[in-house]
């Protein structure tokens, strides 16, 4: 995995190695071979497997598509991640992404390991029908090593509800007259879908947000205050002014977040900047994202680039270049595009105060050391993009007891379980020297590094 990947991992180890309190039945040697141990492990995947996809197109021409699925660690449960269809997918990167998974389950108690899928295509350039046999052809070779208590695939960047029904299908032909309803999440609710699963990954990344900056505070703001801490300062400060949003991304995630935001009645906040792969949308007075959600479903998930489409979609708005909107001038700042986005080249040009991680891993170690030291508060993926794996493994659930919740009764629990976290993270997090991502990433691995233990795993 990429070094700054090893770099949490050993980070976090070293923390808890000296916490007396951590495991206090390993001493001296022992100790130390055991958490040399978790090193290794945690630092790994179990097992990465990789094809190349036989796909006749519907010009007659047969090509080879690069495709992964990396199974990182199922010490809590079985592996959990989803299916990556885009053109910059490669092992590293569903390396990476499968620890993630792993971390993000351990810190929200989901009983799931790690694991993550890719498939290296632009799907747009693809036909439907061709779509359809990629994904067919996926679970063909990878059928023997996913399944409903194996490793348990869901939507990602470039796939939805469309691809798992497809792929569920699929598993469902090979694997006759076995379970089949768990074998992938995110699909639709015709086929056995959670209703609001599209929906949580941004209601829960925009949740995090509320809930630290409104709910936390408003109830431990006299503690708070009294908090000789620059994230408590910089949070309280955010709390008692107007914030102008920018979120960046428009898809499944960007969208629904920009609409949470748009719709919030207890934050006074106004949505001045969205952006998508073509173009940033820009409007001081705040932008209506309804009507932009509604043209980008009509035009293939595309923003207006326009004039003449501003008008079509019955928006006003300046239109700018695409990069734009992470350097403007705004308190938040939300990431749901891709990895890598705030790094060394626009670091020092970053003006929101708070940033909320939509996406997986959109702050390169560089960047977050930067603007951590720069009192920056920093909502990191793990934290705050878990919506999604929550609402999926109620779908999996549901799979299984073939009893269906509404979408009501779905946020309500979504929202209690990311509570419970933030009601463990948040309170060491304003009293700790860890930025909030350190405390999250160290929580996790303790979680594992205590499952491992007890699994008799680091002998």
């Amino acid at each position: 995995m990429e070094e700054p990947t090893n770099a949490i991992i050993q980070s976090s180890l070293d923390a808890l190695m000296q916490d007396e309190s951590f495991l206090p039945e390993l001493t001296e040697n022992m100790r130390q071979q055991a958490f040399t141990s978790l090193s290794a492990i945690l630092s790994t995947p179990n097992k990465v497997h990789k094809s190349y996809l036989r796909v006749p197109l519907d010009n007659g021409k047969v090509v080879r598509i690069p495709s992964f699925r990396v199974q990182h660690n199922d010490a809590l449960g079985p592996y959990k991640g989803g299916i990556r269809f885009h053109e910059s997918v490669n092992e590293d990167e569903v390396m990476n992404l499968a620890f993630l998974m792993t971390l993000k389950n351990a810190l929200h108690n989901v009983p799931f390991g790690g694991g993550k899928g890719g498939i290296v295509i632009n799907p747009r350039t693809y036909s439907e029908k061709e779509l359809n046999t990629i994904s067919r052809k996926y679970v063909r070779y990878f059928a023997d090593v996913i399944g409903p208590d194996k490793d348990i695939p869901a939507p990602d960047v470039g796939s939805g509800e469309r691809e798992m029904d497809w792929m569920m299908a699929e598993y469902k032909k090979i694997h006759h007259g076995t379970p089949y309803l768990g074998s992938f999440t995110g699909k639709s609710v015709v086929n056995g879908g959670s209703k609001g699963r599209r929906e949580a990954t941004g209601k829960g990344v925009y949740f995090s947000f509320r809930y630290m900056i409104h709910d936390f505070l408003k109830e431990k703001e006299e503690l708070l205050s009294s908090t000789d801490n620059v994230f408590a300062r910089t949070t309280l400060d955010m709390a008692h002014r107007p914030l102008k949003v920018a979120v960046q991304g428009f898809g499944n995630v960007g969208s629904v977040t920009a609409h949470e935001a748009y719709k919030c009645p207890l934050v006074d906040n106004t949505v001045v900047a969205v952006s998508d792969r073509n173009v940033t949308l820009y409007n001081e007075e705040g932008l209506n994202i309804p009507a932009l959600i509604a043209f980008s479903a009509k035009n293939k998930g595309d923003l207006p680039t326009t004039e003449e489409q501003l008008a079509e979609a019955g928006a006003k708005a300046e239109i700018r270049g695409r990069d734009e909107l992470l350097t403007l001038d705004v308190e938040v700042l939300f990431l749901a595009a891709l990895e890598n986005q705030l790094h060394e080249g626009n670091m020092e040009d970053i003006k929101a105060r708070i940033i909320v991680e939509g996406a997986n891993a959109p702050t390169t170690e560089e960047a977050d050391n930067y603007l951590s030291d720069k009192g920056v508060v920093i909502i990191p993926d793990i934290l705050a993009n878990a919506g999604g794996v929550i609402v999926s493994y109620f779908e999996w659930l549901q799979g299984r007891e073939t009893q269906y919740d509404s979408e009501d009764e779905i946020y309500q629990k979504l929202v209690a379980q990311m509570k419970k976290t933030f009601d463990m993270i948040l309170p060491q997090f304003y009293g700790d020297p860890f930025p909030l991502r350190q405390n999250c990433y160290i929580h996790a691995v303790s979680r594992l590094s205590k499952v491992l233990y007890k699994q008799g795993k680091l002998y």
